[in-house]
C-alpha cells in the first residue's frame, strides 16, 4: 500500500479589488485557496520616528534640531489625529514634548550665558 500523495496549497493571484487598500477599512489578502484574510489595518505613513530622532538630537546639540523636530512632530500629530488608533500617535506626542523641552533648555542656556556676559562686561566697565 502506497501513501497518499500530499497536496500542495494552491495560491491565487489577488484581484485588483483585493489589492486596493482604503485607509480605515480592513485590507483583504488572498491566502490559500482564494480565502480572503480580513482584519489587517492600513495606516497612513507619518514622520514620527524622524521627529523623535530630531527632538532627541536637539537636547544633545544645544537646540539645533528642536524647531524642525517640533514642526515634523506637529505634522505627524495632524496625520495621527485623523485616524483613531494610529500606532505612531504616542511617538509623535513624545517627540513634540521632547522638542519643547529642548527649546526651553536652549532658551535657559542662552539667558544664563547672556546674563553672565552682561555681568562680566558690567564688572569690567565699573572697574572691579
Amino acid at each position: 500500500m502506497q501513501p497518499a500523495p500530499q497536496q500542495q496549497p494552491v495560491y491565487q493571484q489577488a484581484t485588483p479589488q483585493q489589492q486596493q487598500v482604503i485607509v480605515g477599512q480592513p485590507a483583504q489578502y488572498t491566502v490559500g485557496a482564494g480565502n480572503p484574510m480580513v482584519g489587517a489595518m492600513a495606516y497612513p505613513a507619518t514622520s514620527a520616528t524622524m521627529a523623535l530622532v530630531m527632538s532627541i538630537l536637539s537636547i544633545m546639540c544645544c537646540g539645533l534640531f528642536a524647531i524642525p523636530g517640533l514642526i515634523i512632530a506637529n505634522g505627524a500629530l495632524d496625520i495621527t489625529k485623523q485616524v483613531p488608533g494610529h500606532p505612531d500617535a504616542s511617538m509623535a506626542k513624545i517627540a513634540q514634548i521632547i522638542s519643547i523641552v529642548g527649546l526651553i533648555l536652549t532658551a535657559l542656556v542662552v539667558v544664563f550665558y547672556g546674563g553672565m556676559i552682561a555681568l562680566s562686561i558690567g564688572a569690567e566697565s565699573s572697574g572691579y
